[in-house]
């Protein structure tokens, strides 16, 4: 990740000035002032009253007042952390009760989008799918309709990149600095503030936003224009659904060797296979407790968005093609509702054990 640099930086020191000149001795010359209606290019000058300032470079130096949609498992933590960081957070979620933690950590809940957003600075999204994010900046009482116009928006949703891109035009003809950043590693990334984000957006955008980025990432990367972070998510995701099946795959091949699984997966985990699924999920697997950190029903939608950019692409993705199944057969047998290591029940299934 890049690092942010800082917004006042130390005054350069004086040019030499070369022996023998006439102001190498003497104090230098006062600087002459302006005349009446003329215009000055002197650094630090206040801009003319009729200018209107820019509403996010004038809270550089300050925190923002950010509207948090959406609380869920990943949106909670992510809100709590911007509070903590010294924002003035004031969320929004479908069910009320999601909003005890922030209220917690010194944050309000609102009671409709519209209120949230109607005096804010930052505007952050966080919603299961592409409907659900155009509800919420397009919909009767949504973002465009109530918030300022100038409002950054910053959509950490995972939905259709060509949604994404759409939106994005639709935000910058109302008015609003607007960026896609999807992010990865599931709840325990976003209690801990170690979430990788992939932005997509333009440069000025980015730069921006990412003192709020970096409140609740740990690896935040621009990766292209408006929707490029929903594809990016998308690659992402059929990795990581890949992995999760690898790893469930070797689980059930393991014991029915009866090998020890604790040891076996810590020395695999040192080695080529080690991956950070195999270390977050393991335990998910060894003892199968399967609550959700990221839903099998989440993680389906995904798969849909990967195969179908695939073959809007024009590109073959045959283990992609798989991974959608699986999940696909997950759904079926009523594992929606499971965090995604519950791909293992498939495999028992497949290997004919008894789950009732």
């Amino acid at each position: 990740m890049t690092s942010t640099s800082t917004d006042c930086s130390p005054t350069s020191p004086p040019a030499a000035t070369p022996a023998g000149s006439a102001s190498s001795t003497s104090r230098p010359p006062r600087p002459t002032r302006a005349s009446p209606g003329s215009r000055s290019s002197a650094a630090g000058r206040r801009p003319p009253p009729h200018a209107p300032p820019d509403r996010h470079l004038r809270r550089r130096n300050h925190m923002s007042r950010i509207a948090f949609i959406g609380l869920g498992i990943m949106g909670s933590p992510m809100s709590v952390h911007l509070q903590n960081a010294g924002h003035d957070v004031v969320g929004y979620n479908l069910t009320p009760d999601r909003t005890a933690d922030l209220i917690a950590a010194g944050g309000t809940a609102a009671g409709s989008i519209a209120e949230a957003v109607s005096d804010v600075d930052v505007v952050a999204v966080m919603v299961p799918d592409s409907p659900d994010v155009q509800d919420v900046l397009t919909g009767e009482d949504g973002v465009f309709a109530s918030a300022k116009p100038g409002t950054l928006i910053i959509d950490f949703s995972s939905i259709r990149p060509d949604v994404s891109a759409a939106l994005a035009d639709q935000a910058t003809a109302h008015g609003f600095p607007i960026l896609d950043a999807p992010v990865s590693g599931g709840e325990a990334g976003a209690k801990n503030a170690a979430l990788s984000i992939m932005v997509g957006g333009t440069q000025d955008v980015f730069d921006t936003a990412k003192p709020i980025l970096d409140a609740v990432g740990k690896t935040v990367v621009l990766v292209g224009p408006h929707g490029a972070g929903q594809t990016v998510k998308a690659a992402n995701q059929l990795i990581v659904a890949t992995n999760i099946q690898a790893v469930a795959e070797a689980v059930v091949f393991l014991e029915a060797y009866g090998v020890d699984m604790e040891a076996s997966l810590e020395v695999l985990g040192g080695g080529l296979a080690g991956s950070a699924v195999l270390n977050q999920k393991k335990q998910n697997m060894l003892t199968r407790t399967f609550d959700p950190g990221f839903r099998i029903d989440l993680h389906h939608k995904d798969m849909g968005i990967v195969t179908s950019a695939a073959r809007e692409a024009g590109v073959v993705l045959p283990v992609g093609a798989v991974m959608a199944q699986l999940m696909a057969s997950a759904r079926a047998n009523g594992d929606g509702g499971l965090d995604h290591s519950g791909l293992l029940r498939g495999v028992e299934r497949l290997s004919g054990a008894d789950l009732t």
